[in-house]
């Protein structure tokens, strides 16, 4: 199984910080290979040039990016959603991590 690689963007890239390491931990567990990241909405844009994701999350401080983002990814086929407001919450690492695997497929 080749390596998922994850993209969570934030409005600061802090808040998420504490969801990548609990993701990557849930990720861990089930023997999976995934690089899991997180950015600031800023610096999303340059970060899509350098490197290939599988899928994008957005936190729920910038959802209202997500039709922008769709817009950009349809030509790379690159998935994007809003990370569950609960499970963000919760910082539920598990439960992101099972939400941006489904959308992979």
């Amino acid at each position: 199984m080749k390596m998922k690689t994850i993209m969570l963007v934030c409005a600061a890239g802090m808040s998420t910080s504490l969801l990548v390491m609990k993701m990557k931990k849930a990720a861990e567990a089930k023997g999976l290979e995934t690089d899991i990241f997180a950015v600031s909405a800023s610096e999303a844009d340059s970060v899509l040039e350098q490197k290939n994701v599988d899928v994008l999350l957005l936190g729920p401080q910038v959802k209202f990016l997500k039709n922008q983002f769709q817009k950009k990814l349809a030509s790379k086929n690159i998935p994007v959603d809003s990370i569950n407001m609960q499970y963000y919450g919760m910082m539920n690492g598990e439960k992101v991590l099972e939400q941006a695997l489904s959308m992979i497929g």
